[in-house]
């Protein structure tokens, strides 16, 4: 067979990059939605503490193998570490089915593996970040107890309950929040094309808005071997 050409492959990123500014301006659910599939846990919405008590109930009662985050556009920062404790303390997977960003991509992390899922949709994670990290923070940043002390730069204790979501206003009270910005951070994607997934990871400053295209993809920051998706 024929391999795709470079403009094929630049088509098939630029159409992934739309779909996933396109789902990113659509309206975004409210409080977290918890839907048992079988063995598998949706949760969709902000994380925000509202089902937190059902989740955890939920993962303690050993009928749950996967965790599936569908459309979650953030959260607070302490429902965000609740999830990811309740996750932990069972040792579940966790999958993301569409978009998952800010509070809703530690909670992902916490699990035991953690993929994007399968289908015809645009997958994405944006994990937020203070500065652009160098290429030896990539390599280690979201890797076990480095993902806490990366969360822990935007969760103070007296910030705790404060949102940290995609389309969250700047902080304008001096604290550490002040450090996450609207749609900043280091987003990984995955493109279905006809010829298998395609994964890109882009450096957000937040200055682009929802138009991720204009975001700057980092070379050799493959999720696998960051530690964000596992094998």
């Amino acid at each position: 067979m024929k391999p795709p050409s470079l403009r094929g492959w630049s088509l098939s990123l630029a159409s992934g990059l739309a779909g996933l500014a396109l789902a990113l301006t659509l309206p975004c659910a409210g409080a977290a939605d918890l839907e048992l599939q079988g063995n598998r846990l949706v949760v969709s919405g902000m994380l925000d503490g509202s089902a937190i008590k059902e989740f955890t109930d939920r993962l303690a009662s050993g009928t749950v193998h996967t965790v599936v985050f569908e459309d979650s556009f953030g959260g607070t920062a302490d429902a965000a570490g609740a999830f990811a404790d309740a996750i932990r303390a069972s040792g579940v997977q966790t999958e993301v089915r569409g978009q998952c960003m800010a509070a809703c991509a530690y909670a992902f992390l916490a699990g035991r593996t953690h993929r994007f899922g399968y289908g015809p949709q645009v997958n994405g994670i944006l994990l937020p970040v203070a500065q652009r990290p160098t290429a030896a923070e990539l390599a280690v940043r979201w890797r076990g107890d480095e993902a806490h002390k990366t969360l822990a730069e935007f969760t103070p204790a007296s910030a705790a309950a404060k949102p940290i979501e995609a389309s969250a206003a700047p902080s304008a009270t001096g604290d550490a929040r002040d450090n996450w910005q609207p749609d900043h951070g280091v987003l990984f994607t995955a493109s279905p094309t006809l010829f298998g997934r395609i994964y890109n990871t882009y450096y957000c400053d937040g200055t682009q808005g929802r138009d991720f295209s204009k975001c700057e993809r980092l070379a050799d920051a493959d999720p696998f071997k960051l530690g964000v998706l596992s094998p």
